[in-house]
């Protein structure tokens, strides 16, 4: 059996304590205190792109490939990936940090029996509540 080297190694994506969708406030860097909706999450590099927050310039070339199919080139203003870190779960009051926990849920099999198990919900630290 062959033992793989360091490098060569599988590594798991890390869990995140944000996800798509959920407005979040950056509480470091350039941009502090702005809010903004996640765009999208990169779980490998740990960053996260948040709607109007840490904007970019990036300067394109005319590329003419006939037709609709080429763009024209020009500055592009977007967003850049900020490290997850970097950022807050807002609540209704305020900003609050995320625990979770198991609930008991009802579950039903392809043949109609129902049965009980367990699944983990995002909760709030702050006020306790099912995010």
């Amino acid at each position: 059996m062959a033992v793989r080297k360091k490098s060569e190694q599988v590594r798991k994506k890390p869990n995140l304590h944000v996800k798509k969708g959920d407005t979040v406030k950056v509480i470091a860097g350039k941009d502090k205190g702005a809010e903004g909706k996640i765009i999208k999450v990169i779980r490998e590099e740990q960053r996260v792109i948040v709607e109007g927050v840490n904007r970019i310039k990036k300067h394109t070339k005319v590329v003419d490939q006939g037709g609709r199919a080429g763009n024209t080139g020009g500055i592009i203003t977007t967003e850049a990936p900020i490290h997850v870190s970097n950022v807050m779960l807002v609540e209704d009051d305020g900003v609050t940090k995320v625990g979770y926990k198991r609930v008991e849920v009802t579950k039903r099999r392809p043949d109609g029996s129902e049965y009980t198990s367990t699944r983990s919900v995002r909760i709030s630290r702050k006020s306790g509540k099912e995010i």
